[in-house]
């Protein structure tokens, strides 16, 4: 509070004026000293801990980000390895590209661990080496850490790459659980667990999965078709729309020896030309 510079500082007010003023003053300055020592104090108090707190907080962002460039710089890294090995399996150089991957396949995880057995195999298995593919694809298909549509994947390979030698009653076993609509692998599961069927001689099991694989739709048309002459040899429908079977059935008109099919040129209604009856 100022003193009025026309207020005569004699008179009691002008007395009064001026001992407020100072009073004023007087407080400012004994806040500021509190304000002054709450700081200190609180310095010498939580001053250490709390830069110890911003040390480490600033120790685990910088440690976080050199984990994630590591992380990053690991996945490029697979990225080529799989990318030069899938380039020399299309070159032809099998032996190669599951060298190339051999590192993946013991020290990887996840889908990186299940791409490179599951390509290891693969070679193995184009190579003819029918027993070591087996053993790799029973490895991927036993992996826990693997994504399951690896080891669902493996699973109907090694039973595939075995078929002929594998009894009937542990195809069944092995796939069972697979065969079924709805499973992502159900079409060829199911093919190889209705051909095991058939050959124990169990028509009715084996004609009721081909209808089934039939008339899934999810299932590739090659698939289906074989799945529906087996059926109908089987004595069971697996025919969901007459019209579309017949549609793909028919083949184009057959060509006589000059190229062209009978009646070809001929007004509509023309009689077929004699011989043709």
């Amino acid at each position: 509070m100022a003193l009025l510079p026309n207020r005569n500082k004699t008179t009691p007010e002008g007395k009064a004026e001026k001992k407020a003023a100072e009073d004023d003053v007087l407080m400012r300055e004994v806040d500021e000293a509190v304000r002054k020592d709450q700081v200190e104090n609180f310095g010498k108090t939580y001053g250490r801990p709390l830069i110890a707190v911003l040390v480490i907080g600033l120790l685990a962002f910088g440690g976080y980000l050199f984990w994630q460039s590591q992380q990053e710089a690991a996945m490029e890294a697979t990225s080529e390895t799989m990318v030069a090995a899938l380039d020399q399996l299309q070159a032809g150089n099998l032996d190669t590209a599951s060298e190339t991957v051999a590192d993946l396949a013991s020290n990887g995880e996840g889908a990186v661990k299940g791409s490179a057995l599951m390509l290891q195999a693969g070679v193995a298995a184009q190579a003819g080496k029918n027993d070591e593919a087996v053993k790799l694809f029973e490895q991927l298909a036993a992996e826990d850490d693997v994504p399951s549509p690896y080891r669902d994947l493996a699973r109907i390979r090694a039973v595939a790459t075995q078929f002929d030698d594998l009894p009937s009653a542990q195809v069944i076993e092995r796939l069972g659980d697979m065969a079924k609509p709805g499973e992502p692998f159900f079409g060829s599961a199911a093919e190889m667990v209705a051909m095991a069927h058939l050959d124990m001689g169990d028509t009715e099991k084996a004609g009721a999965l081909f209808a089934q694989i039939a008339k899934d739709e999810s299932v590739p048309e090659s698939l289906r078709g074989r799945a529906r002459q087996m059926a109908g040899m089987l004595g069971v429908d697996a025919i969901v729309d007459i019209d579309e079977v017949i549609e793909q059935m028919s083949g184009p008109a057959p060509a006589t020896a000059s190229g062209q099919a009978p009646n070809a040129g001929q007004p509509a209604g023309s009689p077929p030309p004699q011989g043709a009856q």
